[in-house]
C-alpha cells in the first residue's frame, strides 16, 4: 500500500495486487466485494459502478495500452452534512484497474479518518481473498 500525492494535490492511497495474490479474476469481481464491504458497513450507501473503460473507449478518449479494464464503486460515508463544502469530498470512489498481471486499486483519502481505514481495510483484505 503507498500513499502518495497524485498529480502533486490529491492525496491518495494505492494498492496494487498480482494477480496470483488473490482469487478475483476481474475488476468486476472486485467490484462486487467492494459492494458487498459497503452492505456490511452500518451507515455507508452504496450508489452505482461506472465502467471507466467502456465510458472512455464509447467517447474514442485515450486509455493507456496496460489497462484492460477500469472500474468505479461509488458510495457515501457521510455520518453528517455539517456545512456546503463538504459535497465537494463526497460520495468517495474506490478505482480498480486491470494492469494485466495485477490490479490497482485506488482512492482519494477521506477527510474522515473512519472512512480512510475502512478503505485501506478493504482494499488490502482483496490482496487474500
Amino acid at each position: 500500500m503507498k500513499q502518495l500525492h497524485f498529480q502533486e494535490k490529491y492525496p491518495i492511497t494505492v494498492v496494487d495486487i498480482a494477480k496470483a495474490e488473490t482469487t478475483f479474476d476481474s475488476v468486476q469481481a472486485i467490484a462486487d466485494y467492494f459492494k458487498g464491504c459497503i452492505a456490511r458497513t452500518p451507515r455507508v450507501s452504496y450508489i452505482g459502478s461506472f465502467d471507466h473503460h467502456a465510458h472512455t473507449t464509447a467517447i474514442a478518449g485515450e486509455i493507456a495500452p496496460a489497462i484492460r479494464a477500469a472500474m468505479n464503486v461509488v458510495f457515501c460515508f457521510g455520518h453528517a452534512l455539517p456545512n456546503p463544502q463538504v459535497l465537494a469530498v463526497r460520495p468517495r470512489s474506490i478505482g480498480i484497474a486491470d494492469m494485466g498481471d495485477h490490479f490497482v486499486i485506488t482512492f482519494m483519502d477521506a477527510p474522515m479518518k473512519p472512512a480512510n481505514d475502512a478503505m485501506q481495510a478493504w482494499a488490502l483484505a482483496a490482496r487474500n481473498r
